[in-house]
């Protein structure tokens, strides 16, 4: 069927793919935008598996400091240093370097969780729910949903985006490597928050930096 340069346009707004790509998309999905948007996600997700293995040494230190008082650095790697000049690319390491500001996460992604802690704190769940009167199966099932749940909400990959909720720090990631047709990594980052350890009155300024970043 005929695909108008309007879909095609509007496909691309959508997913932030290329022009042929899109036009493909929909050639493949008889000119529906959903569903094409849904075969770009997949081709880029099988792109994305094939790339993963290069190495990415290059890329940018993002920053974000928050009033002076949190203040983040974070490694995002690219391929190439013209990827690490890519406009897509320099937006990602502020919204990432923004988000972490926000969100406190402690790890980037689940690997790097000791295996102390995860055991540490499923013994403190089943504690907490020791006259809960379920069953060994049951129990185990909700102990696991609460430590998966823990997970997502410590490392940064994992998390919601601040921006856009209905999408996590991977995705956004994702979004972006498929753009510009490279691995992307973060690697590592570093939040400082201004007094953090000090004894005083608490202030919870990540949830001002999430306020003040909402749009």
């Amino acid at each position: 069927m005929a695909i108008s340069a309007k879909q095609v346009a509007e496909l691309r707004k959508k997913t932030g793919a290329g022009m042929m790509d899109c036009k493909k998309a929909l050639v493949e999905s008889d000119g529906d935008i959903t569903k094409a948007e849904e075969y770009l996600q997949k081709k880029n997700l099988a792109a994305i598996g094939k790339r993963a293995g290069r190495v990415a040494a290059e890329g940018v230190v993002g920053s974000y400091i928050h009033n002076g008082r949190i203040g983040v650095l974070v490694e995002i790697n690219s391929e190439t240093d013209f990827v690490a000049r890519n406009e897509d690319f320099v937006r990602l390491a502020k919204d990432v370097a923004m988000h972490i500001a926000a969100s406190a996460p402690e790890y980037v992604e689940e690997s790097e969780i000791p295996g102390d802690l995860v055991a540490k704190k499923r013994e403190i769940f089943l504690a907490q729910m020791e006259d809960a009167n379920k069953p060994a199966n049951i129990m185990e099932r909700i102990i696991d949903g609460k430590i998966k749940k823990w997970k997502s909400e410590i490392c940064l990959l994992d998390q919601k985006f601040i921006r856009d909720t209905d999408k996590t720090v991977n995705q956004l990631v994702i979004d972006v490597a498929s753009v510009v047709k490279e691995n992307i990594r973060i690697r590592r980052f570093t939040r400082f928050e201004l007094g953090e350890g000090i004894e005083k009155a608490t202030q919870d300024f990540a949830a001002e930096v999430a306020a003040a970043t909402q749009v």
